[in-house]
């Protein structure tokens, strides 16, 4: 079986609420440009459409986005919206609020809460929707995320956003959200060579809550932003090598093995790399091969 001719509902499947996904999703960031957000060579606006259709024809029903996600000549919602709109029925598109770049691209001061609803039209605007399935707040340092998952939930109930989720957060901060309104999905940096307890115990309490918990940069390791990291451990490159993959398949298909809710989002602009990636959501991990991976994690600490 080629990598183009597995779907992505060969990763499983998890609620976010009401609404099922495929466990192997997308990630728009990249779609952009060589930088993930102003500076660098902008994308290729055919081939970005390309990307986006081919995912949707690949089973990809979990796409991950945000207005701040744009470069200099492209904007990752309104390629959405051109790409996919009229959107399929199953098509789940989860955005962020709370961050704010300028037309320059500079990043500004985040949002107060009174400025998140804002950023919710902004997003309804770009991707041409009248609400927004899942909207994270993407913590920006604060202490306490209440007041602004406070100021969510009233748009939720006024029915701009269907469900909540939150991004970028400690055990603290998911109990506050908690006491405010459901949470469906939790988005942290996450990855095979990046320990962290705090994500740990987030994606613990994730799985007993019934919560997804979405890594990001899984795929980019150290390199966050920049993106695919060119830095693997000898345990990813060995397990790759045993499989016949390529190592970023093995650092999704890591992630995925964390537990049932746990999905992965990689993002990319090359069609190829698109496949590899939704191919990723088939490559089953021996337990030999897992203890060894967690093993070259710890070591990393």
């Amino acid at each position: 079986m080629t990598a183009e001719s597995i779907t992505a509902d060969a990763s499983g499947t998890w609620k976010l609420g009401d609404l099922p996904v495929h466990r192997l999703g997308f990630g728009a960031m990249r779609l952009t440009g060589s930088a993930a957000f102003h500076h660098g060579t902008p994308s290729d606006r055919e081939r970005s459409l390309t990307v986006l259709r081919r995912a949707v024809e690949l089973g990809v029903n979990h796409i991950d986005t945000a207005a701040f996600y744009f470069s200099s000549l492209r904007s990752a919602n309104e390629l959405i919206n051109t790409a996919l709109s009229p959107y399929p029925d199953d098509l789940v598109i989860a955005t962020k609020v709370g961050p704010y770049r300028d037309h320059d691209g500079e990043w500004g001061t985040p949002a107060r809460p009174d400025q998140l609803r804002g950023h919710v039209e902004e997003n309804l605007r770009q991707l041409g929707r009248d609400h927004l399935d899942v909207v994270h707040l993407r913590r920006m340092g604060q202490e306490s995320i209440a007041e602004h998952f406070g100021a969510l939930a009233e748009l939720r109930e006024a029915g701009l956003v269907r469900h909540l989720a939150i991004s970028d957060v400690e055990p603290r901060h998911l109990a506050e959200a908690l006491e405010i309104a459901p949470v469906v999905s939790v988005q942290n940096r996450y990855a095979v060579d990046r320990p962290d307890a705090v994500g740990d115990e987030v994606l613990r309490l994730c799985g007993e809550h019934g919560i997804a918990f979405v890594p990001f940069y899984a795929v980019a390791g150290a390199a966050g932003e920049r993106g695919a990291t060119s830095a693997h451990a000898d345990a990813v490159l060995s397990v790759a090598r045993a499989h016949g993959v390529s190592p970023a398949q093995v650092r999704i298909a890591w992630t995925l093995h964390q537990g049932p809710h746990v999905l992965a989002i990689p993002g990319t602009g090359d069609p190829d790399h698109l496949a590899e990636n939704v191919a990723a959501g088939a490559l089953r991990l021996s337990e030999d091969e897992r203890v060894r991976l967690d093993a070259a994690r710890n070591r990393a600490a």
